[in-house]
C-alpha cells in the first residue's frame, strides 16, 4: 500500500530530525543541481586515417582516404565526384571550402565548384570574405573569382631603418609573405603564421614586429585559432595565445593536459577545442576537459576536430569520434544508471554484479564481493525512498535486503555470513577459483546441491552489511523488515562476540581477514590493520547495540573501549609505506563512519571518532569523490568542498564499459593549489578521463580499465546522489521538465547479459 503523503512527511521530518547534523548549524552550503551538459560518446571506426572532418548544419562530413565522406546513420558513405587528394576543409556560411591535390573546391548545395588549380594550405573569414592561402601569395574571393591581395609594388616590411623619409622603401630583396603554414583573422587584421613565426598584414606592411612581450613556445608551430580578444598558436609545447602585442603561453604547469598540440577549433560556448597527439581537449575559461583513445576516441592521434551545435567531430587515426552534448540534471543522471542496471542485467535475485565477457557474452560476476557491492544499492535505495517516498524503490531496496540476509540464512551457523551464492542450474560463466589474499576458494555445497556458498568471508562483508542494513531499517523498512533486519545484525554480532572477536568458517577455522580480536590487532601482524578493523568493530556492536537494545552487545563496545580500539582509530588511515595503502579500506572506514557517528552520542568517544574522520578526510579530500565529501559534510557540519564533488558526478561517463584509460603521459600532473597529496597522487584524475568505478575507487589512478571486457555496475553514483539529496547536500532539481528528470526508457534489448533463469532466492518475509 502506498504510503500516506502526511506519514511520509513526518517520517522524513523524524529522520532529519535524527541526523548527525540536524541539531548544529552547517558550515556548508547546498549546491543546486542545475541543468548541465553531458556528454555521450560515439565511434566510427575506419581501416585508415580520418584527416579532415566538417559540420554543416546537421551534415557531418570526414575526409577518409583523401575523398570527402559524409556521416549517414552511423557509417560514412562517399560523396559523389570529390576531388581526391583532400588536405583541408573548412566551413564558411553554408558552403564546404575544400583543398585538395588539384586546387581549391567549393561544395554547396551538393554540388562541386573548382576555383583554382593552385596549391593552397589554408582558408578562413576576414572581414566577411574567405581568403585562402598558398605557401606565399593571399586570395580573396570576391564575385565569384579569386584575387591575389598582394598591392601593386609588392609589400612593405615593418623594419624602419628600411624606411625612406617620404615613406617609401628601398628594399634589395621585396617582402614575401611566406612561405605560409596558415592563416587567421584577428583584431580585424590577417595574421600569417609562418614555421615557428607570427607576422600579421597590417594594410601593405608585412608587420614581423607584432609582439611587444612573450614568445611562442616553440618554433615548432601548427596551427592558428582567433578566439575573441585572443589569438591562438598551437605548438608541440604548448599554446601561445596573443592578446594585443602581448604573447602568453598555456603549458602543462597551467592545465594543459598535452603540450604537443595540433589542431584548434572554435567551441559551442565560449570554449576551444584543441586536437594532440594524445587525445582531444576542450579548453573552458577556468576548466580542462580531456579526452583520450578508447573510451570517447577511436585513436589518440586528433588530425582535425569540427564543432557544431552541441556537437563535436575528431577525426583520428583510427577513426572518426563523435562527442554529443545533451543538457542532464544529476536527478536524471541517477535514472540513467536506474535504467542501465536492468537493461544491462546487472541484477540478480536481489544482488548486484559486474559484467564480465564469456565465451562471446556478457555474463554475471558472482564475486568475492557481492554482499559489499549489493550493500552499495541497498543504501541508494533506502536514501532515494527517504527522500522521495516512492514506493518503487522501496520494494528495490527490500530485494537487496532480502538478498543481504540470505547470505547470512545460507550458511549452516547462525551469523556467519557467505561472500556470495552461485546456483548450479542458472548460473553461467565460472565460478571463481580465488579467494581470499589468493588463497583458494572456498565453495560450499547446500544440503539440497542447488547453491554453493562462497566462504572466508572478511571485514569488507562484515561491515557492508552492517553499514547497508542498519540504513535500511531507519530509513526503508518496516513491520517485519524492521524486525528482520535487527536479527540479522545481532545475528552476525553475536556470532563474532562468541568467537572472541573473530569470524570462525564453517571449517571452524578463523577466516583469514575477519578479525577483530586484540590477539591480531595489537599485536605486529595486524598492527596496520587496528585502526580500521577496529573502527568497524566498534561500529558494528554499538549499531546493534543501537536497534536491539540488548545490553550484551553494549557490554562488547565498552570492552573495544577498553582496549584502546576508539584511541586507535584516530590514525586509522595508512598513508605510507606504499604496501599498506589499500584504497578499499577507505570504503570500509567510510561506511563504518557512517554507522557508528549516526548513534553514538558521547561526547569523549565522538571525540576520537570524528578526530579520525577529519584526519581521513584531509587525506581525501583532494580527490573530490562524493562519498567521503558527503560523509564528511553530514556526520560534522563542516564544509566538504561540496561544489568540486558534486561536479565530480556531474563528470561521471554515461557508459560504464570499463574502457582503457591513460593520463601518465600528461603534462599537467600537479595537485591543485589549496590540497596536498599525503598518498603520493600527481593529480585528482575527473571521472570523465577514466571509468566508472564502485566504492573503492580513487581519482588519483592514473592508468588503467578492462580492455572494455568488464561493465562496472554504477551503484557508488546512485548511492551518493541520493545519500546527498537526503542530507540536503543537494538540492532537488528547479526543473519540472520530464526530460531534464528521466532518461526515455528504451527496450534494451540485446544488452548485456541474459536475465537469470534458474531457482529463486528464498522469500524471508512470508
Amino acid at each position: 500500500m502506498m504510503q500516506s503523503p502526511i506519514i511520509y512527511a513526518l517520517g522524513l521530518l523524524l529522520s532529519v530530525l535524527s541526523s548527525p547534523v540536524a541539531a548544529r548549524q552547517t558550515l556548508w552550503e547546498p549546491v543546486a543541481d542545475k541543468v548541465f551538459l553531458q556528454e555521450k560518446s560515439e565511434q566510427v571506426p575506419t581501416a585508415t586515417a580520418v584527416t579532415q572532418v566538417a559540420i554543416v548544419g546537421k551534415r557531418s562530413f570526414a575526409v577518409l582516404d583523401g575523398k570527402l565522406q559524409e556521416l549517414k546513420e552511423g557509417a560514412l558513405q562517399p560523396v559523389p565526384n570529390s576531388p581526391a587528394g583532400i588536405s583541408k576543409v573548412e566551413v564558411f556560411a553554408s558552403d564546404l571550402w575544400v583543398i585538395a591535390s588539384s586546387g581549391l573546391y567549393r561544395y554547396a548545395k551538393n554540388s562541386w565548384e573548382k576555383l583554382s588549380d593552385d596549391a593552397f594550405v589554408d582558408v578562413c573569414l576576414h572581414l566577411g570574405k574567405v581568403h585562402a592561402a598558398t605557401r606565399d601569395v593571399v586570395y580573396v574571393h570576391e564575385m565569384g573569382k579569386l584575387t591575389n591581395i598582394e598591392p601593386e609594388g609588392g609589400y612593405l616590411s615593418s623594419d624602419v631603418t628600411m624606411l625612406m623619409e617620404d615613406g617609401t622603401q628601398l628594399l634589395a630583396d621585396p617582402v614575401k609573405l611566406g612561405p605560409v603554414t596558415a592563416i587567421a583573422s584577428y583584431s580585424g587584421t590577417l595574421h600569417i603564421l609562418r614555421p615557428g613565426k607570427l607576422v600579421q598584414l597590417s594594410g601593405k606592411v608585412v608587420n614581423e614586429h607584432l609582439i611587444d612581450w612573450g614568445n611562442l613556445p616553440s618554433k615548432n608551430t601548427h596551427d592558428l585559432l582567433s578566439l575573441g580578444s585572443r589569438l591562438f598558436v598551437s605548438t608541440d609545447r604548448g599554446l601561445g595565445v596573443l592578446r594585443g602585442a602581448s604573447l602568453q603561453q598555456i603549458k602543462g604547469e597551467d592545465g594543459l593536459p598535452v603540450e604537443d598540440t595540433r589542431e584548434l577549433a572554435k567551441g559551442f560556448d565560449r570554449d576551444v577545442w584543441i586536437g594532440t597527439t594524445r587525445g582531444a581537449i576542450r579548453m573552458q575559461e577556468d576548466d580542462w576537459h580531456y579526452f583520450g583513445a578508447d573510451h570517447w576516441l577511436p585513436d589518440e592521434q586528433v588530425n582535425d576536430i569540427a564543432v557544431g551545435e552541441n556537437e563535436v567531430l575528431i577525426g583520428t587515426q583510427g577513426g572518426l569520434g563523435i562527442i554529443r552534448y545533451e543538457p542532464f540534471t544529476l536527478r536524471k543522471k541517477s535514472d540513467h544508471y536506474e535504467q542501465w542496471l536492468d537493461k544491462y542485467g546487472h541484477k540478480r535475485m536481489g544482488f548486484i554484479h559486474t559484467l564480465y565477457q564469456y565465451e562471446g557474452d556478457w555474463v554475471r560476476e558472482i564475486s568475492d564481493n557481492d554482499g559489499a557491492h549489493t550493500a552499495t544499492y541497498l543504501s541508494a535505495m533506502s536514501y532515494k525512498y527517504a527522500v522521495t517516498g516512492e514506493e518503487a524503490a522501496r520494494q528495490e531496496a527490500v530485494n537487496s535486503f532480502q538478498a543481504m540476509l540470505w547470505l547470512e540464512r545460507i550458511t549452516p551457523i547462525d551469523g556467519l555470513i557467505a561472500r556470495s551464492i552461485w546456483s548450479r542450474k542458472g548460473d553461467r560463466g565460472a565460478m571463481g577459483q580465488r579467494g581470499s589474499g589468493g588463497l583458494p576458494a572456498k565453495w560450499n555445497a547446500t544440503a539440497d546441491s542447488l547453491w554453493y556458498w562462497k566462504g572466508d568471508a572478511s571485514s569488507d562483508e562484515i561491515i557492508a552489511h552492517f553499514y547497508s542494513v542498519a540504513l535500511f531499517h531507519d530509513l526503508a523498512a518496516k513491520g517485519k523488515e524492521k524486525e528482520l533486519a535487527n536479527e540479522h545484525m545481532r545475528r552476525i554480532a553475536g556470532y563474532i562476540m562468541e568467537n572472541g572477536w573473530v569470524l570462525i568458517d564453517a571449517d571452524g577455522q578463523p577466516t583469514r581477514w575477519g578479525r577483530w580480536n586484540p590477539e591480531y590487532l595489537l599485536r605486529p601482524y595486524g598492527w596496520s590493520d587496528r585502526g580500521v578493523n577496529g573502527l568497524e568493530a566498534l561500529a558494528f556492536t554499538y549499531s546493534t547495540y543501537a536497534l536491539t537494545g540488548e545490553e550484551r552487545f553494549k557490554k562488547g563496545y565498552e570492552q573495544l573501549v577498553d582496549w584502546g580500539y576508539a584511541e586507535n582509530t584516530v590514525k586509522q588511515k595508512n598513508t605510507f609505506p606504499p604496501s599498506q595503502i589499500a584504497p578499499w579500506d577507505d570504503n570500509l572506514a567510510f561506511e563504518a563512519y557512517n554507522t557508528l557517528l549516526r548513534y553514538e552520542k558521547n561526547p569523549r568517544l565522538r571525540s576520537f571518532y570524528l578526530r579520525s574522520l577529519e584526519r581521513t578526510f584531509e587525506i581525501k579530500r583532494m580527490e573530490k569523490i562524493p562519498w567521503f565529501n558527503f560523509t564528511y559534510a553530514a556526520m560534522t557540519g563542516n564544509d566538504a568542498d561540496l561544489e568540486a564533488a558534486v561536479q565530480h558526478l556531474r563528470e561521471w561517463t554515461l557508459d560504464c564499459t570499463e574502457h582503457n584509460f591513460f593520463n601518465s603521459h600528461r603534462d599537467d600532473l600537479f595537485v591543485e593549489a589549496g590540497y596536498t597529496s599525503y598518498e603520493g597522487g600527481l593529480k585528482a584524475i575527473s571521472p570523465r578521463e577514466t571509468t566508472v568505478m564502485r566504492g573503492a575507487r580513487r581519482a588519483i589512478v592514473l592508468d588503467g580499465g578492462r580492455n572494455s571486457t568488464l561493465i562496472m555496475e554504477p551503484t557508488g553514483f546512485i548511492r551518493d546522489y541520493w545519500m546527498g539529496r537526503h542530507y540536503g547536500l543537494i538540492q532537488a532539481p528547479e526543473t519540472t521538465d520530464p526530460g531534464l528528470l528521466e532518461v526515455d526508457n528504451g527496450s534494451g534489448e540485446g544488452l548485456g547479459a541474459k536475465p537469470y533463469d534458474g531457482p529463486e532466492r528464498p522469500d524471508f518475509l512470508k
